[in-house]
């Protein structure tokens, strides 16, 4: 039978997704270790993970791009899960980095603005993760900042108001909310979960796959394996088994 006979006389296979949306530490989620690689690798023959990360986004232009990314004619209705993960460059500080800073306020409405986006597009409040952004280590981060002849452009503190105005805003809309910025710093020397004070390194990057696996895997054990297990497929008449 020739492939196009076979795909014509198939039932089309819709493969389920899970969109990861983030600044650069989801787009740096799929490197070697990465949080969306294990992921990725825990999910295969069930979904596909989507990385959607923008290095250097802030919430105010991720809303913007939101349904560009995800709608009615580009997967909303296979999309599973979808974690939104910004902050670290909204908390960054005006008179330091004004480019990529959003005032605290601002923050919580346009994270309460991409999940009302997500839901009229049929992807319900059940299926969304916000994550706050991790600690900044500051002596670390400094240093970068240097190198570029900056000055320090990030505090810990002002991170972690944003961290709780995420889980707030996640508490007001009846999502799950991962409090990376509180969890890390439970170990008290959270510089270990870090590579250059800022983004995560291969401790921070399988603490974060960990903790959301926990969350994830409630909402997806119920995903079919996808395609029979290569023993169980009739030989014989494969068509029977495949189409």
């Amino acid at each position: 039978m020739a492939l196009a006979e076979a795909g014509a006389c198939g039932r089309g296979l819709l493969w389920p997704r899970v969109v990861l949306f983030g600044d650069s530490i989801t787009e740096f989620s799929f490197q070697e270790n990465g949080w969306g690689a294990f992921l990725a690798e825990r999910l295969v023959r069930k979904c596909d993970v989507v990385n959607r990360g923008v290095s250097g986004y802030n919430t105010r232009w991720a809303k913007l791009i939101l349904p560009r990314l995800i709608s009615k004619s580009t997967g909303a209705e296979s999309t599973v899960a979808v974690t939104i993960f910004f902050g670290a460059n909204d908390s960054a500080l005006k008179d330091l980095n004004p480019k990529q800073h959003v005032p605290l306020e601002e923050y919580a409405a346009n994270l309460k603005s991409m999940i009302q986006y997500l839901k009229s597009v049929d992807i319900t409040e059940d299926r969304i993760i916000l994550i706050t952004p991790p600690p900044l280590q500051e002596s670390a981060w400094e240093k970068e900042c240097l190198a570029k002849g900056d000055k320090l452009n990030r505090r810990n503190a002002t991170t972690g108001e944003y961290a709780q105005a995420c889980v707030q805003v996640a508490r007001d809309c009846g999502t799950d909310v991962l409090d990376l910025w509180t969890l890390m710093q439970k170990n008290q020397d959270f510089s270990s979960y870090l590579s250059d004070g800022l983004h995560l390194s291969t401790k921070g990057n399988s603490f974060l796959a960990a903790q959301l696996w926990s969350r994830l895997d409630k909402k997806l054990s119920a995903l079919p394996w996808l395609l029979p297990y290569w023993r169980d497929v009739d030989h014989t008449n494969p068509e029977a088994s495949l189409l």
